[in-house]
């Protein structure tokens, strides 16, 4: 089992094809995760990417796209340990929490900016 075990969801009310843009362009991947070197191994179009990661961390991530209601929950898997070996327990929870505060990070940036001061009740843009 890997160290660095992170699952996130976040809802964004705007339609998948417009996260999955956002997640598009390899510029994009090392703007929201610099330390690590992402290698995609299924591109799933609309429904999202799984990397090969390297660099900070050694392990697989994923963005999957759930088209629900009006909008995308995107899901967010990474599960990775350190390419110098197994961490110690309390080192993991660090890099846990770390990588846990990083995805919500990314995924509410992503809301603010995709939903683009969107009224709540009000249909999504795009």
């Amino acid at each position: 089992m890997a160290s660095v075990d992170v699952v996130d969801e976040t809802f964004l009310a705007v339609p998948p094809s417009v996260v999955a843009a956002a997640f598009a362009s390899p510029s994009s991947w090392r703007e929201f995760w610099p330390d690590l070197e992402l290698d995609v191994y299924a591109d799933r179009g609309e429904e999202g990417l799984r990397w090969t990661v390297g660099g900070a961390l050694v392990g697989t991530m994923e963005v999957w796209l759930e088209p629900v209601l009006d909008g995308t929950v995107l899901h967010y898997f990474l599960r990775a340990d350190s390419p110098s070996g197994p961490l110690t327990p309390r080192n993991a929870r660090r890099e846990v929490q770390r990588r846990q505060l990083d995805a919500k990070s990314v995924s509410l940036g992503l809301k603010l900016t995709l939903e683009d001061g969107r009224p709540a009740g009000c249909p999504p843009h795009g």
